[in-house]
């Protein structure tokens, strides 16, 4: 058998991080198989649909490299797979189920309903919402409301007696009583099917063979199986993925609610806003592998491709998981460090150009080796490289180019030194400037090394307190530029 998932979002916005999860471990599992990964727009909720929320949601996957294959925008062979595109295909089989005495028309509003849930207070079926009323009209009943013209809704009748077992790969069998689980409504009066009858049919008919969703629709799965019963459709196998907590481990990391870290500080939510902040999509989807399923050996740090060659859905952990954002931040680094220079100027222009700062590549490219093993986040590069604007970040003063090592007359000999290195010197290269440089650091400091002057130089240079080492910085900067700060320096020591 070959195996089919499928992820299916509704377009009620971006796409959550815990649902890029949810995607990642279908995409895996079919990946693991050699199967097929489904995308599939669940839209039949209209008045929460939001404009443009698809191909914000692809656009996301597309960006984490999750690629399907079969969707909306690529076809297959069960299309369409937008579900407002298929719903004549529920109303037949919400009809059918009527005929077949599986299902029901219900013309209770939902006042009727709520009022007599009010007065059946401690009744079971009060307390499950609905009390089946229409359950038990006659046909007569039914037709003279019908001829009256009095909206409806289709229900599943439900088992009133007995229990249902859901056999879940991840987390064995479940056993649910029957009686808890209420005549849920298939299709609405407007025509549209509910998640319950919609999600049942689209995945008999693209041939689903494993569901693998989040475990908040544990309780949904007793009446999804009766359904596949009552069609007679094989049921698909169920592995219900552990619930992602926010980071705090205080609860669910909810869609509609920013979450916070142990410090209070808001984290991201959104998948763009990991790709806004400067992650890689690499970083991403290994950081979202390790929140329920361990690659073993005590990594943290996989491939992809390693993940899908270990990946077992038997090797979930069911409880829940938090976010361990702070190790985001590490992964992200390391696939920082790994990049190649090219790649990486290509991926930090945006985060300057955003800022205002106009670095070429080829003065980035200078700089890439060193701003490796110092960033985070693409982002950080902003911050890392604002010296390169042509104001500087913070006025010079005396004390900042003078060191008990580097006394005030060494400090001015020094800088002159330096000053007329960097006017003349030919090629103005790293490696020539490094030389020249260091030598004058040997000559002027107290202990004879050059570390106490070009720290106080670098300063003068960057006005930062972390930034790309010296010659880089005199290199990225210009002749010119690098030229006219070594001036202010100098000025500012001559008149000390």
């Amino acid at each position: 058998m070959s195996v089919r998932v499928r992820f299916a979002p509704s377009p009620t916005g971006y796409l959550h991080i815990g649902g890029a999860r949810t995607a990642l471990f279908n995409w895996m599992f079919a990946r693991h198989h050699g199967g097929q990964f489904i995308l599939r727009i669940e839209d039949t909720d209209q008045k929460r649909t939001v404009p443009g929320a698809i191909e914000a949601i692809m656009d996301a996957m597309r960006w984490l490299g999750l690629d399907w294959d079969e969707g909306p925008d690529v076809g297959g062979p069960y299309g369409p797979y937008i579900q407002t595109q298929r719903a004549d295909l529920y109303r037949e089989w919400a009809y059918w189920l009527v005929e077949h005495g599986h299902a029901y028309k219900c013309f209770c509003t939902s006042e009727e309903v709520a009022k007599r849930r009010e007065s059946r207070q401690g009744d079971q079926q009060a307390i499950l919402g609905y009390d089946r009323h229409c359950r038990y009209l006659s046909a007569e009943e039914v037709a003279a409301k019908e001829a009256q013209g009095i909206p409806y809704v289709i229900r599943f009748k439900m088992p009133l007696e007995g229990t249902t077992t859901i056999p879940d790969i991840i987390r064995g069998d479940i056993v649910v009583d029957n009686g808890q689980v209420q005549d849920a409504v298939l299709l609405k009066s407007d025509g549209l099917p509910t998640y319950h009858l919609a999600n049942v049919v689209d995945d008999h008919f693209m041939k689903i063979t494993h569901i693998l969703r989040a475990d908040e629709w544990i309780n949904t799965a007793p009446l999804h199986i009766h359904l596949y019963h009552a069609f007679g459709w094989d049921v698909p196998a169920y592995a219900h993925l552990p619930l992602v907590l926010n980071p705090s481990g205080k609860g669910k990391l909810s869609k509609r609610a920013q979450a916070f870290d142990d410090g209070g500080q808001q984290v991201l939510v959104k998948v763009e806003e990991f790709r806004d902040a400067g992650y890689l999509p690499e970083a991403v989807l290994n950081f979202l592998a390790n929140v329920g399923w361990a690659f073993g050996e005590d990594r943290e740090k996989f491939s992809m491709a390693e993940a899908i060659a270990r990946f077992r859905l038997e090797d979930i952990n069911p409880a829940p998981s938090r976010l361990p954002y702070g190790k985001l931040d590490w992964l992200n680094g390391q696939y920082i460090q790994e990049m190649e220079s090219a790649a990486l100027v290509e991926a930090v222009v945006p985060f300057l150009e955003k800022a205002g700062l106009d670095v070429s590549r080829d003065v980035l490219m200078v700089l890439a080796d060193s701003m490796k093993p110092r960033l985070k986040r693409l982002s950080d590069a902003v911050d890392f490289l604002v010296f390169l604007r042509d104001e500087t970040a913070e006025p010079l003063a005396v004390e900042q180019l003078v060191d008990k090592k580097l006394p005030l007359d060494a400090a001015r000999a020094a800088f002159r030194e330096a000053l007329a290195i960097i006017q003349t010197i030919e090629p103005f290269s790293v490696d020539t400037l490094g030389e020249q440089l260091r030598a004058i650091g040997e000559r002027h400091t107290t202990n004879s090394k050059a570390g106490p002057f070009l720290g106080k130089m670098r300063f003068a240079i960057t006005r930062q307190r972390i930034s790309p080492p010296l010659f880089e910085s005199i290199v990225a900067l210009g002749r010119e530029r690098a030229t006219a700060r070594l001036e202010e320096a100098v000025k500012l020591l001559e008149t000390a």
